[in-house]
């Protein structure tokens, strides 16, 4: 080749991979999605498992903050439920239409995006399909890694006995997580959950694995309710990540 012909090469992007959250990333919390879930998941410990009132608030956000989700918790310290019942009376009874409006423009910067993009959630996947129609974007993401992925035992029905009647754990069999934060034993080992869940590694590891991705070449896109007070700030932070995007397919001519 001739000293003046020119080659171009196209350098490759550093990341090709956005992992979104959902509840209160894709819309805010002020929407009060999360406060109703919140408020649901209070009168499933209360109808369903028989916690008393006046405990469920402390170990409700107690569970959370330890274990991740709260029906990660409660799985742990000995209630035993069905799964699918517990998210259809968690989020099946959301008022979608009332807390959520569809967003236009998450919308297009979404779609401009020239990456993978994918939801990983710890909410079951009926509870992100319905949210994702609602606010317009349930064609704008891959895939949706979600509770039912990760814990495909969930068709299992753990709360019927082999006859089919219905088997409550007993009062003893229950750990009393509320006296241990009380006692704070930071030495005491905490019984361990069966759900699969974030923020734990496993859960990364495995929503890696299952759906092919590159964890240094991802970036993951969280919940983070303090900061998340109105869906602008994704916003910037999405138009800042599209330019470097697009920065990163660079042509250099040589």
């Amino acid at each position: 080749m001739e000293d003046g012909h020119k080659f171009q090469e196209v350098s490759k992007p550093k990341y090709d991979c956005l992992l979104f959250d959902l509840d209160d990333t894709l819309y805010p919390y002020s929407s009060g999605v999360s406060v109703q879930i919140a408020k649901n998941i209070d009168e499933y410990m209360i109808q369903k498992l028989g916690v008393e009132a006046a405990k469920v608030a402390e170990l409700n956000y107690s569970l959370y903050k330890t274990y991740g989700t709260t029906m990660a918790g409660l799985r742990a310290i000995g209630y035993d439920f069905d799964y699918d019942d517990f998210n259809s009376f968690v989020h099946g009874r959301l008022p979608y239409d009332v807390l959520l409006k569809p967003d236009p423009v998450l919308r297009g910067i979404l779609q401009s995006l020239p990456v993978r993009k994918l939801i990983f959630t710890n909410a079951d996947s009926k509870h992100a399909i319905r949210a994702l129609k609602t606010l317009g974007l349930e064609d704008c993401f891959e895939s949706i890694i979600s509770f039912d992925t990760l814990n495909p035992s969930n068709n299992t029905n753990p709360s019927h006995n082999k006859d089919g009647s219905e088997s409550r754990s007993t009062t003893a069999e229950i750990f009393d997580f509320c006296e241990h934060i009380r006692r704070a034993e930071s030495d005491m080992v905490l019984p361990r959950t069966p759900v699969v869940c974030k923020p734990f590694d496993d859960a990364f590891g495995n929503a890696f694995k299952l759906a092919d991705i590159d964890p240094q070449r991802a970036v993951r896109i969280w919940t983070f309710p303090s900061f998340w007070c109105s869906c602008s700030n994704l916003r910037t932070h999405l138009y800042k990540i599209t330019n470097y995007l697009y920065d990163s397919y660079k042509i250099t001519n040589y």
